[in-house]
This record gives C-alpha cells, structure tokens and sequence, in this order.
C-alpha cells in the first residue's frame, strides 16, 4: 500500500478494464492520489496493463452465478473502499449487492437498481419517457406486431443489449415478417440525422450538475473515434429531462438522435460511464473523480459544472512488456468465450 504520512490512499477497483469505457475511467483517475485496480474477466484486456500486477485481477463474467461472492472475496484480499464497474451484465448483480458490498466497507459506484433496470430494458425506457420528451415511434415484435403497420426503413434492434449489437435498418416488409415474435425486438422509426451522446452526472440526491452533449463525427463498432463536445441548450435540457425521468443518481450516457425535422429523439440510455468519457474529461468535467470523490464522502459540487467545446480523434496506442505478465493471469482465466 501507498502511503502518505499515516493515512493509506483509498483503493478503487474498475472492472471492464478490457473496453474503453473501463481504460478511460482508469485514466481520468491518474493523477488522483488513490490506488487503481484493474480487472477484466481476459488476460489479453489492455487495461489491466495500466497498473502495476499486483493490482490486477481476473474475474468471472458478470452473468456467472459465482459473479457476487467473487468480486465480494475480490474487494477483501484487496481492501478495495470504492468499486466501479463498466460492464453491463455486471450492473443489475452488483446493484442488487449494494447493502451486502457496503457491509464490506466497499463504495459501489452504479445508478440505483431501479435505474436500471428502466433504462436496460428499451421497451421500458420508452415508455419512461413518452409523453415527457420526443421518443421515436416503437413497437415491440411479439404476438401483436403488424408488421404492415410500419413506414419503412426502421430500425429493429434488442430489447436489451450495448453497443450497436444486433441493431440493424431494415428497408423490405418481408424481413420484417419474419422476425420472432418473442417480444425480444423493437421496431423503431428511422431517425436519418445526426447522433449525439449526452453524458449526465447527477449526484447521489438526485440533483444534476452536468450535461456534456458530444457530436459522434465517426463511429466505429459503437464507439466515437472522432467526436466534439457542443454546447446546446436543447440536447442539455434533453439530457436533464432523461436523468430526472429515470430517477439518476450517478452518471448515464444518454444518446438521441435528430429526425428529418431535425428535433433531437431518445435512442437509449447506458446507465453507465461510456467509452468516450475521456472527451468529457478533457472538456472540463472530470465525472469518474467526482463520483469517487462523493464515494469517498466528498460532497459532489451542487452547481452545474461548466464544459469547453474541443474535438477528439481516437487512435491506437501500444504498451510493451514481457509475456510473463500476461502468462501470470492466463492461468486465473476462464476461456473468454465459454
């Protein structure tokens, strides 16, 4: 442990260290006098090679039953004060933990349960938030989808799901009649404009301090590689309207889309730190250290937190070691696509 004097530098743990969302929290938090764990469920996540071994760790995936118990045995050996995970099937699992991660002495730092739950489930989220904002047209594919009723193209997307798996437009009536009618997809209006991404921060009462809208510019795999923070009073207000419908206690990616009129629409929400947290940061709004920060019993600022508008391009970046770093955590890894 690092010490400063008597007093140990609080220990957090970031999970997901294997995707962008997880990377860009760890390197909001490098100048912070706080020790970073990383874990991933693969040895291979780049992310755990941002920190020293002995803060890295290898867990199951999230949909695992032993998911729980293990980051719970994790956070002892480690004496870990606040966990971030940024990973979605690992979020309703340690949500549903809190109380028990608590008892642990560990702060969870995650939207509330019923958060969500609201905002995992599209279908769900829309009904949230029809009526209080412009939602695109949807229909959910079960026994009662007519699939004549719909001005193609539309979108059919999962009713659960990240990124843009399994999200595709379709232009011809007879692929849509062949979809399950297992209430598992969403048929939703095509929104032809642009996308933004709406990164919200709201304090553990609820109240929101920030909402930074970036332009996606180039998007590749779900990810923006080329973005651009903007200032606009009506993405903001969006991003406020969705964060107080869903009950926000933390930080959300919203994401809406403009239509042929060119009004912003609700796409959905990710009621976790995305991937290009890192343009919000360097905008002026660091939300993974204020959220530690109000984990750690700092009191979050209550008023609105200002932003500058600046562009980003994304590229690769190479980190090199011996292969006897990766050979330690192949051993404690379960195959990665079991």
């Amino acid at each position: 442990m690092t010490l400063e004097g008597d007093t140990p530098h609080p220990r957090v743990l970031v999970t997901g260290t294997g995707g962008p969302s997880g990377v860009s929290f760890m390197k909001a938090l490098a100048d912070e006098p706080w020790e970073i764990y990383s874990a991933d469920i693969d040895p291979y996540a780049a992310g755990l090679y941002l920190v020293d071994p002995d803060h890295r760790a290898i867990v199951p995936r999230g949909d695992s039953e032993t998911f729980v118990a293990e980051i719970i045995e994790l956070c002892d050996s480690m004496r870990i004060d606040v966990l971030v995970p940024t990973v979605d099937s690992e979020l309703l699992p340690l949500a549903m933990a809190r109380t028990e991660l608590a008892d642990h002495g560990v702060a969870l730092v995650l939207a509330r349960e019923q958060t969500l739950r609201d905002c995992l489930d599209k279908w769900t989220l829309h009904d949230r938030c029809a009526g209080a904002l412009r939602v695109p047209d949807t229909v959910l594919v079960d026994a009662d989808f007519k699939p004549g009723a719909c001005a193609l193209p539309v979108i059919v997307k999962p009713r659960s799901g990240s990124g843009s798996r399994g999200v595709h437009r379709v232009d011809d009536l007879e692929e849509l009649t062949r979809l399950p009618r297992d209430a598992t997809l969403l048929v939703q209006e095509y929104l032809p404009g642009i996308e933004y991404s709406l990164d919200v921060l709201a304090r553990g009462d609820g109240r929101i301090v920030a909402v930074v809208p970036r332009a996606r510019l180039k998007v590749d795999s779900g990810i923006a590689v080329t973005g651009r923070t903007i200032h606009d009073e009506s993405l903001q207000r969006i991003g406020a309207l969705v964060a107080q419908r869903i009950g926000l206690t933390s930080v959300a990616n919203v994401q809406v889309k403009l239509t042929s009129d060119g009004e912003p629409a609700l796409l959905e929400v990710n009621p976790r730190f995305p991937g290009t947290m890192s343009l919000t940061v360097a905008s002026g709004v660091n939300m993974p250290r204020l959220c530690v920060q109000e984990a750690l019993g700092i009191e979050m600022p209550s008023e609105t937190q200002p932003f500058a508008d600046i562009a980003m391009v994304r590229f690769l970046e190479e980190h090199f070691m011996d292969f006897s770093e990766i050979e330690a955590l192949q051993s404690k890894a379960a195959p990665v696509n079991a």
